[in-house]
């Protein structure tokens, strides 16, 4: 069973994404609310795919992706970038730092499904 990491302070949105990859086959979804549970789960599960929020509490996603990039063990997990951040500086940042794909909110759930899926395949 593969695994998808929702990291997101919204369990909202948390919620939201789990409902809109509801339909890919053989999925379990984890959750965490910010970077530094995040990191926490990594250590303990083996994660198919991040989903990951940029603007979160205790630690920033661009710092998450920094940590996972740096270490042989998360460095090849994909990472979709799901923000509300519309800018050209934040998605080059982002991207740069090792996001498979950037993803601004509001978000089309057959979009994100139609990355997700893409991602998930790929590896």
């Amino acid at each position: 069973m593969r695994k998808i990491l929702i990291v997101d302070d919204s369990q909202t949105i948390r919620r939201m994404v789990a409902a809109s990859l509801q339909e890919l086959n053989d999925i379990r979804f984890e959750e965490a609310s910010n970077g530094l549970e995040a990191i926490e789960l990594l250590a303990r599960e083996r994660i198919n795919l991040l989903i990951l929020d940029l603007n979160m509490p205790e630690m920033h996603g661009l710092e998450v992706m920094q940590f996972m990039r740096s270490h042989a063990r998360y460095s090849e997990i994909p990472i979709i970038v799901l923000t509300t951040k519309f800018d050209t500086e934040s998605r080059r940042s982002a991207l740069d730092g090792g996001a498979s794909q950037y993803l601004t909110k509001p978000f089309d759930p057959v979009s994100l499904r139609k990355h997700a899926s893409s991602l998930l395949t790929a590896k």
